[in-house]
């Protein structure tokens, strides 16, 4: 039987974790004595990975700058925690059900973050996920979305054809991701990104509640 590979973005798709990402983007152009960017600008670069994140956050930036900034906020995240002042980046609800249905249907699971190893971890563990994915992508050990380096090795990790895979997220760097590796797109509306950015980047389909994605990916309907 063909392999079947469920790929999920972590931010905006697993967990609501936009709180603290503001937070720590306030820091970290505090540090360099920039004004706070709007939190609407830092949701659009959820996925990301840090230097390309600074770029868009900066266009006028230079690279060294957005080195430092990324430096910043990642020494703002070790700072929340330590502090105790970090939110808890909650599950969406309806997710381990979903993850239920999905292994009983065969499904095997997978993430693929802008996230770092570190910070995955620790919201697997915090949740109790560990031990659910086949294989975990970070932006630690690749090019920020949307290069397709994350699901071809997804895909390798779970011995996966790309006929099987499927790629879940809330953003369009998710669906550009997506097509770029050739594989099936399906868009969330709860995250950070628009319903309408989602279809205009590639979203075969974008599922409107969690409870829809079950039926979604086992092709039961193609509504969203």
């Amino acid at each position: 039987m063909a392999v079947k590979l469920a790929i999920f973005d972590c931010d905006g798709t697993m967990v609501d974790s936009q709180a603290n990402i503001c937070r720590a983007m306030e820091a970290a152009f505090a540090a360099e004595k920039l004004p706070a960017p709007d939190h609407h600008v830092t949701r659009r670069i959820v996925g990301l990975s840090l230097r390309e994140a600074m770029a868009v956050m900066l266009p006028n930036g230079d690279g060294a700058q957005h080195h430092r900034l990324a430096d910043h906020y990642k020494a703002a995240f070790v700072h929340l925690r330590g502090s105790g002042v970090m939110q808890e980046e909650s599950l969406y609800d309806g997710l381990i059900a979903l993850f239920d249905r999905l292994e009983a249907a065969d499904w095997l699971l997978a993430v693929a973050t802008g996230k770092s190893d570190r910070g995955l971890a620790m919201v697997l563990h915090h949740h109790g996920l560990e031990g659910r994915f086949v294989s975990l992508q970070t932006a630690d050990r690749h090019p920020s979305k949307p290069h397709p380096s994350m699901i071809d090795l997804a895909m390798a990790d779970a011995g996966a054809e790309r006929g099987g895979t499927v790629m879940i997220g809330d953003t369009s760097y998710d669906m550009e991701m997506a097509v770029n590796a050739g594989v099936r797109a399906i868009g969330v509306d709860w995250g950070y990104h628009d319903t309408h950015e989602l279809t205009a980047t590639g979203a075969d389909v974008v599922a409107m509640q969690m409870a829809d994605l079950f039926d979604i990916l086992e092709g039961k309907t193609d509504a969203g």
